[in-house]
Protein backbone atom coordinates (compact mmCIF):
# COMPACT_ATOMS: atom_id res chain seq x y z
CA UNK A 1 0.00 0.00 0.00
CA UNK A 2 -0.11 -0.69 1.02
CA UNK A 3 1.43 -0.06 -0.11
CA UNK A 4 0.24 3.44 -4.16
CA UNK A 5 -1.90 7.70 -5.85
CA UNK A 6 0.67 5.78 -4.14
CA UNK A 7 2.52 8.96 -3.38
CA UNK A 8 2.03 6.29 -2.43
CA UNK A 9 0.71 4.58 -0.40
CA UNK A 10 2.85 7.85 0.27
CA UNK A 11 3.52 7.34 4.66
CA UNK A 12 6.66 14.40 14.64
CA UNK A 13 6.45 11.69 17.31
CA UNK A 14 3.50 10.37 18.45
CA UNK A 15 3.41 7.09 20.18
CA UNK A 16 1.93 4.09 18.69
CA UNK A 17 -0.83 2.14 20.52
CA UNK A 18 -2.61 -0.68 19.51
CA UNK A 19 -5.27 0.48 21.74
CA UNK A 20 -5.56 3.76 20.45
CA UNK A 21 -8.94 4.56 18.63
CA UNK A 22 -8.72 5.80 14.97
CA UNK A 23 -9.51 9.20 16.06
CA UNK A 24 -6.60 9.46 18.05
CA UNK A 25 -4.11 7.52 15.25
CA UNK A 26 -5.49 9.75 12.01
CA UNK A 27 -6.69 13.08 13.80
CA UNK A 28 -9.74 13.01 11.94
CA UNK A 29 -10.56 16.66 11.21
CA UNK A 30 -14.01 17.62 8.89
CA UNK A 31 -14.46 20.79 7.21
CA UNK A 32 -17.66 20.97 5.79
CA UNK A 33 -18.91 24.04 3.79
CA UNK A 34 -22.38 23.13 4.15
CA UNK A 35 -24.75 23.19 7.12
CA UNK A 36 -26.90 21.29 8.82
CA UNK A 37 -25.06 18.09 7.62
CA UNK A 38 -26.09 16.40 10.81
CA UNK A 39 -29.65 16.76 10.56
CA UNK A 40 -29.95 13.62 7.64
CA UNK A 41 -30.47 10.37 7.08
CA UNK A 42 -28.24 8.47 6.29
CA UNK A 43 -30.77 5.07 6.36
CA UNK A 44 -31.16 5.18 2.76
CA UNK A 45 -29.47 1.83 1.51
CA UNK A 46 -32.38 1.65 -1.47
CA UNK A 47 -31.29 4.75 -3.20
CA UNK A 48 -29.16 4.49 -6.37
CA UNK A 49 -25.41 3.77 -6.65
CA UNK A 50 -23.17 6.30 -5.40
CA UNK A 51 -20.06 7.43 -8.01
CA UNK A 52 -16.82 7.59 -6.46
CA UNK A 53 -14.19 9.49 -8.49
CA UNK A 54 -10.74 9.04 -8.10
CA UNK A 55 -7.54 9.02 -10.33
CA UNK A 56 -5.81 6.05 -8.37
CA UNK A 57 -7.05 3.28 -11.18
CA UNK A 58 -6.17 -0.43 -10.05
CA UNK A 59 -3.17 -1.96 -11.52
CA UNK A 60 -4.35 -5.77 -11.82
CA UNK A 61 -7.50 -7.22 -10.51
CA UNK A 62 -5.48 -10.21 -8.49
CA UNK A 63 -4.61 -9.67 -5.06
CA UNK A 64 -1.10 -12.02 -5.59
CA UNK A 65 -0.21 -8.88 -8.01
CA UNK A 66 -0.39 -6.02 -6.08
CA UNK A 67 1.60 -3.60 -3.86
CA UNK A 68 0.42 -0.66 -4.54
CA UNK A 69 -3.52 1.40 -4.66
CA UNK A 70 -5.38 -1.68 -6.66
CA UNK A 71 -5.75 -2.26 -3.04
CA UNK A 72 -8.41 0.26 -3.04
CA UNK A 73 -10.46 -1.58 -5.03
CA UNK A 74 -9.59 -5.19 -3.17
CA UNK A 75 -10.89 -3.47 0.12
CA UNK A 76 -14.30 -3.86 -0.75
CA UNK A 77 -14.58 -7.01 -3.22
CA UNK A 78 -12.46 -9.28 -1.39
CA UNK A 79 -12.60 -9.69 2.19
CA UNK A 80 -9.44 -10.97 4.98
CA UNK A 81 -9.37 -12.99 7.70
CA UNK A 82 -8.77 -9.99 9.61
CA UNK A 83 -9.52 -6.00 8.99
CA UNK A 84 -10.80 -2.53 10.54
CA UNK A 85 -13.68 -2.15 11.58
CA UNK A 86 -14.53 1.83 12.00
CA UNK A 87 -12.89 3.58 14.53
CA UNK A 88 -10.59 0.58 14.78
CA UNK A 89 -6.51 0.65 14.70
CA UNK A 90 -5.88 -3.21 15.65
CA UNK A 91 -7.02 -5.30 13.55
CA UNK A 92 -10.26 -7.55 13.73
CA UNK A 93 -11.85 -10.48 12.62
CA UNK A 94 -13.57 -10.21 9.57
CA UNK A 95 -13.81 -13.19 7.50
CA UNK A 96 -12.18 -14.46 10.87
CA UNK A 97 -14.40 -15.68 13.78
CA UNK A 98 -11.51 -15.42 15.97
CA UNK A 99 -7.32 -14.84 15.34
CA UNK A 100 -4.89 -15.09 17.73
CA UNK A 101 -1.16 -16.03 18.57
CA UNK A 102 -1.09 -19.56 20.49
CA UNK A 103 2.18 -19.84 21.76
CA UNK A 104 4.19 -16.93 23.55
CA UNK A 105 6.94 -16.74 21.33
CA UNK A 106 4.67 -14.98 18.40
CA UNK A 107 5.67 -18.08 15.88
CA UNK A 108 1.87 -19.95 15.25
CA UNK A 109 -0.86 -17.70 14.38
CA UNK A 110 -4.34 -19.11 13.80
CA UNK A 111 -7.59 -17.99 12.98
CA UNK A 112 -11.15 -19.96 12.53
CA UNK A 113 -12.94 -18.85 10.50
CA UNK A 114 -17.16 -17.63 10.26
CA UNK A 115 -19.54 -20.39 9.47
CA UNK A 116 -20.83 -20.66 6.02
CA UNK A 117 -18.69 -18.19 4.29
CA UNK A 118 -19.11 -18.03 0.49
CA UNK A 119 -17.36 -15.98 -2.24
CA UNK A 120 -19.81 -14.07 -4.40
CA UNK A 121 -21.18 -17.11 -6.79
CA UNK A 122 -21.97 -18.97 -3.81
CA UNK A 123 -19.58 -21.38 -4.14
CA UNK A 124 -18.11 -21.83 -0.62
CA UNK A 125 -14.55 -20.10 1.36
CA UNK A 126 -13.26 -22.64 3.61
CA UNK A 127 -9.91 -23.15 4.95
CA UNK A 128 -8.40 -24.81 2.36
CA UNK A 129 -9.51 -21.37 0.09
CA UNK A 130 -7.39 -19.64 2.87
CA UNK A 131 -4.24 -21.16 2.37
CA UNK A 132 -4.49 -21.36 -1.48
CA UNK A 133 -4.72 -17.53 -1.09
CA UNK A 134 -1.88 -17.49 0.79
CA UNK A 135 0.06 -20.31 -1.04
CA UNK A 136 0.00 -18.45 -4.42
CA UNK A 137 1.34 -15.25 -3.49
CA UNK A 138 4.82 -16.95 -2.24
CA UNK A 139 4.90 -19.01 -5.41
CA UNK A 140 3.55 -16.79 -8.23
CA UNK A 141 5.77 -13.97 -6.47
CA UNK A 142 5.79 -11.25 -8.46
CA UNK A 143 8.62 -8.44 -8.63
CA UNK A 144 7.73 -5.57 -6.20
CA UNK A 145 4.23 -7.66 -5.35
CA UNK A 146 3.14 -8.24 -1.80
CA UNK A 147 5.03 -11.84 -1.20
CA UNK A 148 7.92 -9.13 0.49
CA UNK A 149 4.95 -8.76 2.98
CA UNK A 150 5.34 -12.68 4.17
CA UNK A 151 9.05 -12.57 5.14
CA UNK A 152 8.49 -14.48 8.40
CA UNK A 153 6.09 -16.63 6.97
CA UNK A 154 7.25 -20.45 6.83
CA UNK A 155 3.82 -22.61 5.67
CA UNK A 156 0.42 -22.01 5.84
CA UNK A 157 -1.88 -25.49 7.44
CA UNK A 158 -5.19 -25.78 7.23
CA UNK A 159 -6.72 -27.89 9.78
CA UNK A 160 -10.69 -29.32 8.79
CA UNK A 161 -12.75 -26.58 7.08
CA UNK A 162 -12.74 -23.81 9.24
CA UNK A 163 -8.97 -23.52 11.49
CA UNK A 164 -6.08 -21.92 9.70
CA UNK A 165 -2.57 -21.69 11.45
CA UNK A 166 0.60 -20.23 9.93
CA UNK A 167 3.54 -21.14 11.12
CA UNK A 168 5.87 -18.23 11.43
CA UNK A 169 9.92 -18.70 10.30
CA UNK A 170 10.53 -15.71 13.93
CA UNK A 171 8.46 -14.23 15.77
CA UNK A 172 6.42 -11.40 14.30
CA UNK A 173 4.16 -9.65 16.46
CA UNK A 174 3.17 -7.41 13.41
CA UNK A 175 1.97 -10.59 11.49
CA UNK A 176 -2.00 -9.54 12.64
CA UNK A 177 -1.68 -6.59 10.69
CA UNK A 178 -0.38 -7.91 7.67
CA UNK A 179 -3.34 -10.56 7.82
CA UNK A 180 -5.02 -7.44 7.83
CA UNK A 181 -4.24 -6.17 4.17
CA UNK A 182 -5.88 -6.47 1.14
CA UNK A 183 -3.10 -8.15 -0.53
CA UNK A 184 -4.07 -11.13 1.84
CA UNK A 185 -7.44 -10.81 0.11
CA UNK A 186 -9.10 -14.71 -0.17
CA UNK A 187 -9.46 -15.73 -3.38
CA UNK A 188 -11.38 -18.71 -5.42
CA UNK A 189 -9.22 -21.51 -5.75
CA UNK A 190 -11.17 -22.58 -9.00
CA UNK A 191 -11.12 -19.51 -10.22
CA UNK A 192 -7.41 -18.35 -9.11
CA UNK A 193 -4.69 -20.37 -10.49
CA UNK A 194 -1.67 -21.36 -7.83
CA UNK A 195 1.28 -20.88 -10.01
CA UNK A 196 -0.28 -18.06 -12.14
CA UNK A 197 -2.15 -14.48 -12.18
CA UNK A 198 -5.74 -14.24 -12.77
CA UNK A 199 -6.55 -13.65 -16.49
CA UNK A 200 -9.86 -11.38 -17.53
CA UNK A 201 -12.03 -9.69 -15.44
CA UNK A 202 -13.82 -12.36 -13.76
CA UNK A 203 -13.36 -11.27 -10.20
CA UNK A 204 -14.86 -13.51 -7.13
CA UNK A 205 -14.68 -12.26 -4.12
CA UNK A 206 -16.50 -12.57 -0.27
CA UNK A 207 -15.97 -9.05 0.22
CA UNK A 208 -19.07 -6.25 0.85
CA UNK A 209 -19.66 -5.53 -2.72
CA UNK A 210 -19.64 -8.00 -5.66
CA UNK A 211 -17.64 -6.98 -9.06
CA UNK A 212 -20.34 -6.43 -11.33
CA UNK A 213 -18.79 -4.94 -14.55
CA UNK A 214 -14.85 -3.32 -14.68
CA UNK A 215 -13.33 -1.19 -17.99
CA UNK A 216 -9.56 -0.76 -17.03
CA UNK A 217 -8.80 2.51 -16.31
CA UNK A 218 -12.76 3.83 -17.10
CA UNK A 219 -14.90 2.25 -14.11
CA UNK A 220 -15.73 -0.45 -11.74
CA UNK A 221 -19.49 -1.46 -11.15
CA UNK A 222 -19.99 -2.60 -7.34
CA UNK A 223 -23.05 -4.11 -6.62
CA UNK A 224 -23.85 -5.60 -2.94
CA UNK A 225 -22.78 -9.29 -2.44
CA UNK A 226 -26.32 -11.20 -0.65
CA UNK A 227 -23.42 -13.40 0.05
CA UNK A 228 -21.29 -11.86 2.39
CA UNK A 229 -20.38 -12.30 5.86
CA UNK A 230 -18.22 -9.99 8.19
CA UNK A 231 -18.27 -6.66 10.13
CA UNK A 232 -18.99 -4.01 7.45
CA UNK A 233 -22.71 -2.86 7.90
CA UNK A 234 -23.35 -1.14 3.88
CA UNK A 235 -25.34 1.97 4.44
CA UNK A 236 -25.68 1.87 0.01
CA UNK A 237 -26.42 -1.28 -2.31
CA UNK A 238 -23.97 -0.16 -5.19
CA UNK A 239 -20.89 2.06 -5.58
CA UNK A 240 -19.78 2.92 -9.23
CA UNK A 241 -15.75 3.94 -9.39
CA UNK A 242 -15.18 5.82 -12.09
CA UNK A 243 -11.21 6.67 -13.06
CA UNK A 244 -9.69 9.76 -13.70
CA UNK A 245 -6.82 11.29 -15.94
CA UNK A 246 -6.67 14.10 -13.53
CA UNK A 247 -7.99 16.26 -10.99
CA UNK A 248 -9.49 18.75 -13.08
CA UNK A 249 -11.73 17.04 -15.40
CA UNK A 250 -12.82 14.91 -11.74
CA UNK A 251 -14.31 17.96 -10.25
CA UNK A 252 -15.94 18.93 -13.10
CA UNK A 253 -17.92 15.79 -13.03
CA UNK A 254 -18.66 16.43 -9.48
CA UNK A 255 -19.31 20.07 -10.09
CA UNK A 256 -21.87 18.36 -13.21
CA UNK A 257 -23.41 16.21 -10.88
CA UNK A 258 -21.61 13.35 -12.89
CA UNK A 259 -19.96 12.20 -9.78
CA UNK A 260 -21.27 12.12 -5.99
CA UNK A 261 -17.83 11.94 -4.13
CA UNK A 262 -14.05 12.51 -4.93
CA UNK A 263 -11.19 10.19 -3.37
CA UNK A 264 -7.35 10.25 -4.35
CA UNK A 265 -6.24 12.87 -7.16
CA UNK A 266 -7.64 16.05 -5.96
CA UNK A 267 -4.92 18.72 -7.15
CA UNK A 268 -4.17 21.33 -4.16
CA UNK A 269 -5.51 24.67 -6.59
CA UNK A 270 -8.60 22.25 -6.58
CA UNK A 271 -8.42 21.91 -2.78
CA UNK A 272 -7.55 25.30 -1.73
CA UNK A 273 -10.63 26.67 -4.06
CA UNK A 274 -13.02 24.26 -2.28
CA UNK A 275 -11.98 25.66 0.80
CA UNK A 276 -12.88 28.87 -0.24
CA UNK A 277 -16.65 27.94 -1.40
CA UNK A 278 -19.30 29.19 0.42
CA UNK A 279 -22.02 27.71 1.84
CA UNK A 280 -24.28 27.90 -1.67
CA UNK A 281 -21.82 25.60 -3.39
CA UNK A 282 -23.89 22.75 -2.57
CA UNK A 283 -20.35 20.55 -2.13
CA UNK A 284 -18.06 19.95 1.34
CA UNK A 285 -15.00 19.46 1.74
CA UNK A 286 -13.64 16.57 4.35
CA UNK A 287 -10.32 16.88 5.07
CA UNK A 288 -8.40 13.23 7.03
CA UNK A 289 -4.56 13.82 8.22
CA UNK A 290 -2.88 10.87 6.50
CA UNK A 291 0.47 9.17 6.84
CA UNK A 292 0.74 8.86 2.76
CA UNK A 293 4.71 9.79 1.83
CA UNK A 294 6.38 11.15 -1.64
CA UNK A 295 9.81 9.95 -1.85
CA UNK A 296 12.65 9.43 -4.75
CA UNK A 297 14.37 5.66 -5.17
CA UNK A 298 17.72 5.79 -6.38
CA UNK A 299 18.75 2.82 -8.47
CA UNK A 300 21.91 1.25 -7.64
CA UNK A 301 22.28 -0.25 -11.39
CA UNK A 302 22.84 3.33 -12.15
CA UNK A 303 26.73 4.21 -12.53
CA UNK A 304 25.53 7.65 -11.36
CA UNK A 305 22.64 7.08 -8.62
CA UNK A 306 24.97 4.16 -7.18
CA UNK A 307 27.13 6.49 -6.09
CA UNK A 308 26.61 7.18 -2.45
CA UNK A 309 28.20 11.41 -2.96
CA UNK A 310 25.64 11.82 -5.62
CA UNK A 311 22.60 10.88 -3.59
CA UNK A 312 23.53 13.09 -0.68
CA UNK A 313 24.54 15.80 -2.87
CA UNK A 314 20.71 16.04 -3.69
CA UNK A 315 19.76 15.14 -0.17
CA UNK A 316 21.84 18.73 0.08
CA UNK A 317 19.78 20.54 -2.40
CA UNK A 318 16.28 19.24 -2.78
CA UNK A 319 14.04 22.22 -1.34
CA UNK A 320 11.23 20.17 0.58
CA UNK A 321 9.47 23.43 1.99
CA UNK A 322 9.19 25.09 -1.50
CA UNK A 323 7.76 22.04 -3.14
CA UNK A 324 4.87 21.92 -0.42
CA UNK A 325 4.28 25.90 -0.37
CA UNK A 326 5.05 26.41 -4.34
CA UNK A 327 3.30 23.08 -5.68
CA UNK A 328 0.71 21.58 -3.26
CA UNK A 329 -0.19 24.93 -1.91
CA UNK A 330 0.44 24.02 2.05
CA UNK A 331 -1.50 21.05 1.53
CA UNK A 332 1.14 18.47 2.06
CA UNK A 333 3.68 18.74 4.86
CA UNK A 334 7.86 19.07 4.49
CA UNK A 335 9.02 14.71 5.36
CA UNK A 336 12.84 14.46 6.66
CA UNK A 337 11.80 10.61 7.49
CA UNK A 338 10.96 7.72 5.69
CA UNK A 339 8.43 7.63 8.72
CA UNK A 340 5.52 10.13 8.72
CA UNK A 341 4.62 12.10 11.37
CA UNK A 342 2.17 10.09 13.93
CA UNK A 343 4.25 7.11 14.25
CA UNK A 344 6.76 5.62 16.53
CA UNK A 345 10.09 6.03 15.03
CA UNK A 346 9.33 9.28 12.85
CA UNK A 347 12.41 11.32 13.11
CA UNK A 348 13.86 14.34 11.51
CA UNK A 349 16.84 12.60 10.43
CA UNK A 350 17.26 14.48 6.83
CA UNK A 351 17.02 17.87 8.14
CA UNK A 352 19.54 16.87 11.17
CA UNK A 353 22.16 15.75 8.78
CA UNK A 354 21.83 17.85 5.92
CA UNK A 355 19.96 21.33 7.47
CA UNK A 356 18.32 23.84 5.14
CA UNK A 357 19.23 23.32 1.11
CA UNK A 358 23.03 24.09 0.64
CA UNK A 359 24.69 24.21 -2.66
CA UNK A 360 28.14 25.09 -1.96
CA UNK A 361 27.87 22.11 0.79
CA UNK A 362 26.53 19.71 -2.04
CA UNK A 363 29.75 21.15 -4.41
CA UNK A 364 31.70 20.05 -1.48
CA UNK A 365 30.25 16.52 -1.17
CA UNK A 366 30.60 15.80 -5.05
CA UNK A 367 34.51 17.36 -5.13
CA UNK A 368 35.25 15.22 -2.53
CA UNK A 369 34.13 12.15 -4.24
CA UNK A 370 36.55 13.40 -7.44
CA UNK A 371 33.06 14.79 -9.07
CA UNK A 372 33.92 17.87 -11.18
CA UNK A 373 31.02 17.66 -13.80
CA UNK A 374 27.91 18.15 -13.95
CA UNK A 375 25.85 14.74 -13.14
CA UNK A 376 23.86 13.89 -15.76
CA UNK A 377 20.53 11.67 -14.29
CA UNK A 378 17.47 10.89 -15.62
CA UNK A 379 13.75 11.33 -13.49
CA UNK A 380 10.88 9.18 -13.79
CA UNK A 381 7.54 9.95 -12.87
CA UNK A 382 4.44 8.57 -13.14
CA UNK A 383 1.83 10.08 -15.48
CA UNK A 384 -1.37 9.85 -14.30
CA UNK A 385 -1.36 8.72 -10.40
CA UNK A 386 -0.06 10.46 -7.97
CA UNK A 387 -2.39 13.73 -8.85
CA UNK A 388 -1.91 16.55 -11.46
CA UNK A 389 1.05 18.08 -9.55
CA UNK A 390 3.43 15.03 -9.92
CA UNK A 391 4.58 17.07 -13.59
CA UNK A 392 5.17 20.10 -11.56
CA UNK A 393 6.48 18.83 -8.59
CA UNK A 394 9.50 17.03 -11.09
CA UNK A 395 9.74 20.21 -12.82
CA UNK A 396 10.77 21.90 -9.99
CA UNK A 397 13.09 19.52 -8.63
CA UNK A 398 14.69 19.56 -11.83
CA UNK A 399 15.03 23.43 -11.15
CA UNK A 400 16.35 23.58 -7.92
CA UNK A 401 19.31 20.98 -8.99
CA UNK A 402 20.03 22.24 -12.57
CA UNK A 403 20.57 26.10 -10.41
CA UNK A 404 23.17 24.65 -8.79
CA UNK A 405 25.38 23.97 -11.75
CA UNK A 406 26.44 19.81 -10.25
CA UNK A 407 23.49 18.47 -11.83
CA UNK A 408 21.91 17.70 -15.79
CA UNK A 409 18.20 16.39 -14.79
CA UNK A 410 16.40 14.84 -17.77
CA UNK A 411 12.40 14.33 -16.88
CA UNK A 412 10.54 11.51 -18.14
CA UNK A 413 7.23 9.80 -17.48
CA UNK A 414 4.71 6.81 -18.10
CA UNK A 415 1.29 5.89 -17.56
CA UNK A 416 1.27 3.89 -14.25
CA UNK A 417 0.91 0.50 -15.74
CA UNK A 418 4.25 0.46 -17.47
CA UNK A 419 5.40 2.69 -15.08
CA UNK A 420 5.52 -0.40 -12.40
CA UNK A 421 7.04 -2.29 -14.80
CA UNK A 422 9.57 0.03 -15.61
CA UNK A 423 10.94 0.33 -11.96
CA UNK A 424 9.74 -3.37 -11.59
CA UNK A 425 12.67 -4.64 -14.19
CA UNK A 426 15.09 -1.97 -12.69
CA UNK A 427 14.91 0.19 -15.60
CA UNK A 428 15.01 3.84 -14.03
CA UNK A 429 18.23 5.69 -12.37
CA UNK A 430 15.83 7.63 -10.17
CA UNK A 431 12.24 7.41 -9.71
CA UNK A 432 8.89 9.04 -7.91
CA UNK A 433 7.33 6.62 -6.00
CA UNK A 434 4.43 7.23 -3.25
CA UNK A 435 3.46 5.22 0.14
CA UNK A 436 0.60 4.20 2.04
CA UNK A 437 0.68 2.41 4.46
CA UNK A 438 -0.07 -1.31 4.88
CA UNK A 439 -0.62 -0.96 8.03
CA UNK A 440 -0.41 1.60 10.87
CA UNK A 441 3.08 0.48 12.23
CA UNK A 442 6.18 2.22 11.59
CA UNK A 443 7.89 -1.10 10.63
CA UNK A 444 5.52 -0.54 7.22
CA UNK A 445 7.43 2.35 6.38
CA UNK A 446 11.09 0.47 6.50
CA UNK A 447 10.46 -2.94 5.63
CA UNK A 448 9.03 -2.50 2.26
CA UNK A 449 11.87 -0.73 0.97
CA UNK A 450 15.18 -3.17 2.21
CA UNK A 451 16.08 -6.46 1.21
CA UNK A 452 16.37 -8.34 -1.56
CA UNK A 453 12.87 -8.28 -2.72
CA UNK A 454 11.02 -5.05 -1.86
CA UNK A 455 8.13 -3.12 -3.13
CA UNK A 456 10.99 -0.88 -4.90
CA UNK A 457 11.77 -3.48 -7.01
CA UNK A 458 15.62 -2.23 -7.01
CA UNK A 459 17.47 -4.82 -4.16
CA UNK A 460 18.71 -2.94 -1.08
CA UNK A 461 20.62 -5.53 1.37
CA UNK A 462 20.66 -2.95 4.64
CA UNK A 463 21.72 -5.77 6.86
CA UNK A 464 21.85 -4.34 10.02
CA UNK A 465 17.94 -3.54 9.46
CA UNK A 466 17.00 -6.50 8.08
CA UNK A 467 18.77 -9.16 10.29
CA UNK A 468 18.65 -7.21 13.68
CA UNK A 469 16.34 -3.77 14.05
CA UNK A 470 13.30 -5.38 12.29
CA UNK A 471 13.71 -9.08 13.95
CA UNK A 472 14.54 -7.48 17.24
CA UNK A 473 11.41 -5.29 17.17
CA UNK A 474 8.71 -7.95 15.53
CA UNK A 475 9.33 -9.68 19.06
CA UNK A 476 7.58 -6.73 21.06
CA UNK A 477 3.93 -6.54 21.04
CA UNK A 478 3.71 -3.07 22.51
CA UNK A 479 4.77 -1.25 19.52
CA UNK A 480 5.47 1.68 21.53
CA UNK A 481 8.52 0.03 23.15
CA UNK A 482 10.55 -0.35 19.57
CA UNK A 483 10.66 3.45 19.20
CA UNK A 484 14.57 2.88 19.47
CA UNK A 485 14.99 0.01 16.92
CA UNK A 486 12.92 2.26 14.63
CA UNK A 487 14.94 5.44 15.03
CA UNK A 488 17.97 3.52 14.22
CA UNK A 489 16.80 1.92 10.99
CA UNK A 490 15.98 5.65 10.22
CA UNK A 491 19.20 7.14 10.62
CA UNK A 492 20.63 4.05 8.35
CA UNK A 493 18.45 5.05 5.80
CA UNK A 494 19.48 8.55 6.18
CA UNK A 495 23.15 7.88 5.91
CA UNK A 496 22.88 5.94 2.68
CA UNK A 497 20.46 8.30 1.39
CA UNK A 498 19.00 5.09 -1.17
CA UNK A 499 15.64 6.93 -0.28
CA UNK A 500 14.83 10.77 0.02
CA UNK A 501 11.35 11.26 1.56
CA UNK A 502 9.81 14.37 0.31
CA UNK A 503 6.34 15.01 1.57
CA UNK A 504 3.98 13.59 3.98
CA UNK A 505 -0.40 14.44 2.46
CA UNK A 506 -3.40 14.64 4.08
CA UNK A 507 -6.48 13.34 2.69
CA UNK A 508 -8.84 15.27 1.26
CA UNK A 509 -12.39 14.14 -0.07
CA UNK A 510 -14.65 16.77 -1.83
CA UNK A 511 -18.39 15.58 -2.04
CA UNK A 512 -21.88 16.57 -2.80
CA UNK A 513 -23.91 17.80 0.31
CA UNK A 514 -26.16 14.92 -0.07
CA UNK A 515 -23.40 12.19 0.47
CA UNK A 516 -22.51 11.68 4.33
CA UNK A 517 -19.85 9.12 5.38
CA UNK A 518 -17.06 10.46 4.28
CA UNK A 519 -15.41 11.43 7.52
CA UNK A 520 -15.73 7.63 8.76
CA UNK A 521 -14.88 5.83 5.02
CA UNK A 522 -10.71 5.90 5.49
CA UNK A 523 -9.39 2.58 7.33
CA UNK A 524 -5.85 3.17 9.23
CA UNK A 525 -4.52 2.75 5.72
CA UNK A 526 -6.52 5.25 4.32
CA UNK A 527 -7.91 3.25 1.69
CA UNK A 528 -11.67 3.84 1.55
CA UNK A 529 -14.22 2.14 3.10
CA UNK A 530 -17.02 2.57 0.09
CA UNK A 531 -19.87 0.96 2.23
CA UNK A 532 -19.77 3.72 4.85
CA UNK A 533 -21.16 6.12 2.11
CA UNK A 534 -24.57 7.43 2.32
CA UNK A 535 -26.98 9.64 0.83
CA UNK A 536 -28.74 12.32 3.27
CA UNK A 537 -32.50 11.53 2.28
CA UNK A 538 -34.49 13.16 4.58
CA UNK A 539 -34.47 15.96 7.37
Amino acid sequence: MSADPWYGRSRSVRVFNRNRCLQQLAAVASISLVAGCSLFSDDNSDAGPIVVGTTSAPSTLDPAASWDGSWELFRNVYQTLLSYPNGATTPQPDAAESCGFTDTSNQAYRCELREGLKFADGSPLDAQAVKHSIDRIMAIKVPGGPSGLLGSLERVQARGDREVVFHLKTADATFPFVLATPAMSIVDPDKYPADALLEGTGVNGSGPYALQSYKEGDEAVLVRNDQYKGYAERRNNAVTIRYFDDSGTMVKALKDKQIDITYRGLASDDIVELQKRNNDSGLQLVENAGTDISYLVFNPKDPWAARPAVRKAIAQVVDRASIAHKIYKDTVDPLYSMVPKGLTGHTTGFFDSYGDPDADKAREILTEAGITEPVPLTFWYTSDRYGSETATQFQELKRQLEATGLFEITLKSRPWKTYVEGYQKGEYPVFGRGWFPDFPDAENFIAPFVGEENALGTPYPANEITEELLPRSRQESDRAQVAKDFEEAQQILVNDARLLPLWQGKQFMAASEEISGGERALDPSTIMMLWELSRKTSW
